[in-house]
């Protein structure tokens, strides 16, 4: 089952290649809501409603209508967060950023704390992983809209992840509704310059989807991610994720960001993304304004494409209260 979201209101719910309006609801957050306060299940729900109104997906996704797969009605309490160095290909070119003469980098030292104890065996907690702040709603982009690089930015590059998504219950429980593609945009020269500046280089927009698979990850997950100039593709790469491919289970991430109590307050929505081992920058790929980001996975429906654009100047203003 996969969930859209309509920008000017609606849920679309494809399962096969049907695609039908869930009667009832004009917000994939509402749903989720209506579901956690009746103790059931999403696709649960979405049966009771019965079937809705049939709606060509591909046409709304050619005219730009589909937003986000999910969103928070208040920018504010949405959450844009993420983990790094979670795949067993993600070291080699964080590394390649990191690594100093003295030895070991110290992204290399935690992705070994990860392959060691990034999998616990049940009833154990697991090594805590490298974590970000990406920002909240307002750095949540649509599919088909552009990525917006500030104008002080070094660089503009790709990320193709998965994404998470959870709506905290008013006890504080966060309730999983599935997971979708992501491209979690960063400044990777940034970056480069000193790992320190990681947490600047993640203030950056990120777009998700277009649709939503609910339920579990799968433990294997297959995509390409390409980069288009003027119509033709100037880089591709295929991309691995699930926890076949990771070093850390889905559940030791989620235990160690929801083990704080600030991002299990009621109502709130939280994106989180689960790291990348595949970046055009690790090849030396230099990205540019016009450029066409598409990431795709068969397994998460259609593909998700943003363009590149950078911000003009603008001053920082501060007044005196």
């Amino acid at each position: 089952m996969f969930l859209s979201q309509l920008k000017t209101g609606g849920v679309i719910c494809r399962q096969g290649e049907a695609a039908r309006l869930v009667p009832g609801y004009n917000t994939t957050y509402d749903l989720a809501k209506a579901a956690i306060a009746a103790g059931t299940t999403v696709a649960d729900l979405i049966e009771k409603q019965g079937a809705g109104e049939a709606v060509e997906l591909l046409a709304f996704a050619a005219d730009g209508k589909l937003d986000c797969p999910v969103r928070h009605p208040d920018a504010a309490h949405m959450y844009l967060t993420g983990t790094g160095l979670t795949h067993t290909g993600s070291a080699s070119a964080r590394d390649s950023m990191h690594a100093d003469t003295a030895g070991m980098s110290d992204s290399m030292k935690m992705f070994r704390m990860g392959i060691e104890g990034g999998k616990p065996k049940p009833g154990e907690i697991g090594v805590q992983p490298e974590w970000f702040y990406k920002g909240n709603g307002f750095n949540a982009v649509a599919p088909g809209e552009d990525l917006v690089s500030p104008s002080f930015a070094l660089d503009g590059g790709e990320e193709p992840e998965m994404a998470g998504y959870y709506i905290i219950g008013e006890d504080g429980t966060a309730h999983r509704l599935g997971f979708s593609i992501a491209n979690e945009f960063s400044d990777h020269v940034t970056e480069k310059i000193n790992y320190l500046f990681l947490a600047h280089s993640k203030l950056r927009p990120a777009s998700f989807g277009p649709e939503l698979r609910v339920g579990a990850l799968p433990d294997h997950v297959e995509g390409t991610s390409r980069i288009m100039r003027a119509g033709k593709t100037v880089w591709e790469k295929p991309f691995l994720s699930g926890e076949a491919n990771m070093s850390h289970t889905i559940a030791n991430l989620e235990y160690h960001h929801f083990k704080y109590a600030l991002f299990c307050q009621p109502g709130d929505l939280h994106v989180h993304m689960y790291g990348t081992a595949t970046l055009s920058v690790a090849d030396g790929f230099v990205t540019q304004e016009g450029d066409v980001f598409e990431i795709e996975s068969p397994q998460f429906g259609l593909p998700l494409r943003n363009r590149l654009a950078k911000a003009a100047a603008e001053t920082v203003k501060v007044k005196m209260l």
